[in-house]
């Protein structure tokens, strides 16, 4: 049996900015709804009510004097030194966010040069065959770029890519809307390598979604449901109960499809990491996932979470539980040789992807 090639992970890095906020920072904002009516519920409740529904208890922000592509920056640096490649052999580094930079006093955004770029300067790589870009995909950002790096190293164009997603949504959720509770800022980086096996390893099959048609605007961005900030700003907006039924009725189905497509049974499933959006929300999910081969609960512990801690990070959140696992930083949560993940993320546009992958047995 000749050998082919496949996808395999190498390396894996992340940042966790140093702020910790937790939900008692919101108590003592003023809360508005779409219409610019100020939220007359006591400030404990309303964070108490968000809690019980995302399991979010508190998430990370980055210091005033950090931007997108530094945190970006420090989660390449922190993959490229847990691996053993020198780092002007990547063929590839492309970046997934969708702000480009936005700094601490200024709300306009920054994209060029893009984001890669930035980052491959800031590492001093000097080979110009490294290509770098930018992947703008909502929160499905980073997965798509790593579907993207596996055609690369699949067709033989390519030996090394490095994937990076990195966000601060914290600079663009709208300040008085419930809705920016959810979000976090974070960084997260993998190195993909081509690796030649007779059997299957690494990713084995992929699939994406775009669902434009009735969708694409569930996230988009707005001005502030304050009628008294005056700015002109834009801050990230969403229809939280569409993009609830949105995600309930189409993600355990893009899993399934992919699955089926690599021919692997729920049976063989060893963890599914999902885009950590919203705990209830993955939850169901997950449940839903399970019900269409009518198993009636998911295994206990196959879906670890971060987001109760970290937040919503949109593109950094599956590379961050990746590195958090592979590095043995979650509790009770480990990956073994051997094991087949699914990663799955939903996010504006909508789009929705899902990545079948098995661990190698040997590094």
């Amino acid at each position: 049996m000749s050998n082919r090639l496949y996808s395999v992970v190498t390396a894996t890095g992340s940042y966790l900015p140093t702020r910790v906020i937790t939900n008692e920072h919101f108590v003592s904002t003023a809360f508005f709804d779409a219409g610019g009516n100020r939220l007359d519920k006591p400030g404990q409740e309303i964070a108490e009510k968000f809690e019980q529904i995302t399991e979010i208890r508190e998430r990370r922000y980055v210091t005033d004097d950090l931007c997108t592509s530094d945190i970006g920056f420090f989660a390449a640096q922190a993959a490229l030194a847990s691996s053993t490649i020198d780092q002007e052999e990547l063929d590839y580094i492309i970046v997934a966010h969708n702000f480009g930079n936005v700094s601490a006093t200024n709300k306009r955004t920054d994209m060029v040069p893009s984001l890669a770029a930035r980052i491959k300067a800031k590492l001093g790589i000097k080979n110009p065959y490294t290509v770098a870009y930018d992947l703008p995909f909502g929160c499905p950002g980073w997965l798509q770029g790593v579907i993207q790096a596996d055609y690369f190293l699949r067709s033989g164009d390519a030996k090394k890519v490095l994937v990076i997603g990195a966000e601060v949504l914290s600079r663009v959720s709208d300040p008085h809307d419930r809705d920016s509770m959810l979000y976090a800022d974070g960084a997260g980086a993998v190195l993909l390598e081509a690796r030649e096996s007779e059997t299957p390893v690494g990713i084995l099959k992929h699939g994406t979604r775009s669902d434009t048609d009735q969708f694409a605007h569930l996230l988009r961005m707005g001005t502030s449901y304050n009628p008294e900030y005056t700015a002109q700003d834009l801050f990230l907006k969403m229809d939280g109960r569409k993009l609830y039924e949105y995600a309930l009725k189409t993600v355990p189905q893009a899993i399934k499809a992919c699955l089926e497509k690599a021919g692997v049974p729920i049976e063989a499933v060893s963890k599914v990491l999902i885009h950590q959006a919203n705990g209830k929300m993955d939850d169901a999910i997950l449940k839903r996932l399970y019900a269409l081969y009518n198993i009636q609960e998911p295994p206990a512990g196959v879906m670890p979470m971060t987001v109760s801690w970290l937040g919503n990070s949109s593109v950094a959140t599956l590379p961050t539980l990746l590195d958090l696992m592979l590095k043995g930083e979650l509790e009770n949560q480990t990956i073994q040789p051997g094991d087949t993940l699914v990663f799955a993320s939903v996010g504006a546009g909508m789009n929705i992807n899902a990545v079948v992958y098995r661990v190698p047995e040997e590094a």
